[in-house]
């Protein structure tokens, strides 16, 4: 089960690259973090959900993502 709080920053960060690359735009987990580590504990979180959990490839849609989030996968 992911965090509200992380659920809303992934849905804003795939609307604000749709928004700015377009409906095709790709990206993956480290799209929602700082180019540091310093949210270990989010970064494993999506991380699971990502790889573990859903079995993602490295890069997908931000549509795709942003679906799967809103629908509560």
């Amino acid at each position: 089960m992911m965090r509200n709080e992380l659920r809303a920053k992934m849905i804003r960060v795939c609307d604000q690259k749709i928004a700015t690359k377009g409906e095709g735009v790709g990206l993956s987990f480290y799209a929602f973090f700082a180019n540091k580590n310093d949210q270990p504990e989010l970064l494993m979180e999506v991380a699971t959900w990502w790889i573990q959990t859903h079995k993602l490839d490295h890069f997908v849609k931000a549509k795709v993502i942003r679906d799967m989030v809103n629908a509560g996968l």
